[in-house]
């Protein structure tokens, strides 16, 4: 079954976050995902804000720039989580933007390297293990951590080119894919996924999806898609009411997403509105 989700932005300040996981929560949302984007908010406190905040909603930080943080530090962070409020955290990781990391003094020669190092040694992190390594960027002597989640956490890897994709079919046990990915680029994607995997365990996809409605819905994601500099012609987001919403839910699922979080427009006037619209309305038809 096709899990659905919203996305509180970022762009949002801290403190809204409350009532919009509240009313996610209230409403029977299955997911809320949260970015760490540079510089707005972190991605592991409000996390943990959200999941205090709620009773069932399960929470997604995806995802956390690797160049930013010690292996250690996210392990024991996720690990945390993962023991506080079980079966209801998802984390990723990923190169985040260049640009970025340069900003901060941690832009590295590989990136390609350092997710492969970082992704292995987290997820090794996570199982329990005590763990030694000396990659190129990860180092590790005799490291493991004392409180590790009672079961192996799922670990994502957002990812959008080719490489980065076999590397998440390689090293992952899921993959974020950005807002922007048309349903044909998912097929795609879980092709290059699968060139990765060495085994037969579920690798679950989960994709972002440009969503608005209401009455000024089509003025909103004109704006949106300029700012994402998305062509004229790019099958890239939905408007509408719940029937149009869930009928590209539907399509990007056939595609292969597991996972279909709907994304609002950075404007959008009643996040708490549109996360009970995603949840009472688009749900049910999905």
């Amino acid at each position: 079954m096709t899990t659905l989700g919203a996305v509180f932005l970022p762009y949002l300040p801290p403190e809204r976050l409350r009532s919009v996981a509240r009313a996610a929560d209230e409403a029977g949302l299955d997911e809320l995902w949260l970015w760490e984007d540079c510089f707005w908010e972190s991605g592991i406190a409000t996390a943990s804000a959200a999941l205090a905040w709620t009773e069932r909603l399960r929470v997604g930080v995806g995802l956390l720039p690797v160049p930013l943080r010690n292996v250690a530090l996210t392990a024991m962070e996720a690990a945390t989580l993962h023991r506080l409020f079980p079966g209801r955290v998802d984390i990723a990781v990923g190169h985040g933007v260049q640009d970025w990391m340069a900003q901060v003094g941690a832009r590295v020669e590989s990136p390609m390297t350092l997710l492969r190092e970082y992704t292995i040694a987290l997820r090794a992190l996570l199982r329990g293990e005590r763990v030694s390594t000396q990659g190129r960027y990860v180092r590790l002597d005799g490291v493991e951590l004392q409180w590790p989640p009672d079961q192996s956490p799922t670990v994502y890897m957002g990812a959008v080119g080719p490489r980065t994709l076999r590397l998440a079919g390689e090293t992952a046990d899921g993959t974020i894919l950005t807002g922007g990915t048309t349903a044909d680029a998912v097929r795609r994607a879980r092709a290059l996924i699968d060139d990765g995997r060495t085994g037969d365990t579920p690798h679950r996809v989960v994709v972002y999806l440009h969503a608005a409605t209401g009455p000024d819905a089509a003025e909103r994601m004109a704006a949106e898609r300029r700012r994402w500099k998305y062509p004229d012609d790019a099958d890239v987001t939905v408007t509408g009411d719940a029937e149009a919403v869930a009928g590209a839910v539907r399509r990007w699922a056939d595609a292969g997403a597991d996972s279909v979080i709907l994304q609002p427009t950075s404007d959008d006037p009643d996040p708490e509105g549109f996360v009970r619209f995603a949840a009472e309305e688009v749900r049910p038809l999905v």
